[in-house]
This record gives structure tokens, C-alpha cells and sequence, in this order.
């Protein structure tokens, strides 16, 4: 089943620390959750008070082990990750579960990115972002909205398909 999810953070360069997520899976069940953190984070910094304070829900935030519990249950055994500009988004994600390795069973380790699907299409005019932009949840369903206009959008061939590593030496490889 694929899932699309989004989260806001706190990060400094070092850690990221995890505000809210906001997940839409195929079938449109909706699923969002802030931590008992949420208000304290997103009153850190300018950027966050700005941006991420006025769409918090304001809910009685869940202990993180709580979050990844009802995420298992929200997305399943095997479910296919998509975000946009997930990279900061799946370490916030993976991290409710510990290392990368604590992962569920059946889980990928690595999530999908729509930016990416994005470079690939000829034709990438997506959406206007909600008007609750930087609300998890918002941000997970206009993610999965513009999933939907890129997965059909056709993709250039490529041009040549490079080296075939498996058949290439190092001497062909190597200036």
C-alpha cells in the first residue's frame, strides 16, 4: 500500500526532532499525530513560529513510541513511502523505530521521493501548495495529489544508458 506522508522537525545540523507527521494512504485514510514536544519545538526558532506554530492542531501530543505504534497500524506490514523532498522527512520517520535496522518487518529502507519523480517527467506543473502548507497533514495529501498528476506525466528516454558496470572493467572505466 503506498503511503505519503510528511512531517515538520526541528533540526540544527545535528539532530532532527520531530514536531508532527501527517500520513494519506492509497485507499484515503488520513492519520496525524503531534508529539508532547510539538508547541515547545515549534516555538524554538523565527522560521518555526511562523511557519509550523499557527497549523499545529494543538492536540495532547503522543509519546513517540505511541506514534510509531499507531503508524505500523496506520501503514501496514509492507507499505511503498513517498514524500516530498523526503530525505529530512525519513529520518524523522525511521527514527520513531530506532536505527534504520529497527525498521518493522517488511518495511523498506529507503522512501520515495516525488521531487524526484518530478525531475523525471517532461511535464512537472504541479499543484498550488494548501493554504495550510507546513500542516503535516495538508502537506501528505497535497504530496499524494501530486503523485497522482506525475505518475502518468510521460518521462524522456534516455539519451544513452551508460556504462553496464557488470560487463566493464576498471581499465574501461578509469581515464
Amino acid at each position: 500500500m503506498r503511503v505519503w506522508f510528511d512531517t515538520e522537525f526541528l533540526e540544527d545540523g545535528r539532530t532532527i526532532e520531530l514536531i508532527s507527521i501527517g500520513m494519506v494512504r492509497e485507499d484515503g485514510a488520513t492519520f496525524y499525530a503531534e508529539t508532547p514536544q510539538a508547541e515547545g519545538l515549534a516555538k524554538s526558532n523565527d522560521w518555526l513560529r511562523a511557519n509550523v506554530l499557527p497549523n499545529l492542531r494543538g492536540w495532547d501530543g503522543r509519546e513517540r513510541s505511541q506514534i510509531a505504534a499507531d503508524i505500523v497500524a496506520f501503514a501496514g506490514s509492507n507499505p511503498e513511502f513517498w514524500a516530498y523532498y523526503a530525505d529530512y522527512d525519513w529520518v524523522a520517520l525511521c527514527q520513531l523505530y530506532g536505527t534504520m535496522m529497527d525498521l518493522p518487518k517488511g518495511w523498506p529502507m529507503f522512501c520515495r521521493d516525488v521531487q524526484q519523480l518530478a525531475c523525471e517527467c517532461i511535464e512537472t506543473d504541479l499543484p498550488p501548495q494548501p493554504a495550510a502548507a507546513h500542516n503535516a497533514l495538508a502537506d501528505a495529501i497535497w504530496t499524494r495529489v501530486a503523485f497522482e498528476i506525475l505518475a502518468y506525466q510521460p518521462r524522456p528516454r534516455p539519451e544513452s544508458p551508460g556504462p553496464n558496470l557488470a560487463d566493464a572493467t576498471k581499465k574501461e572505466l578509469l581515464p
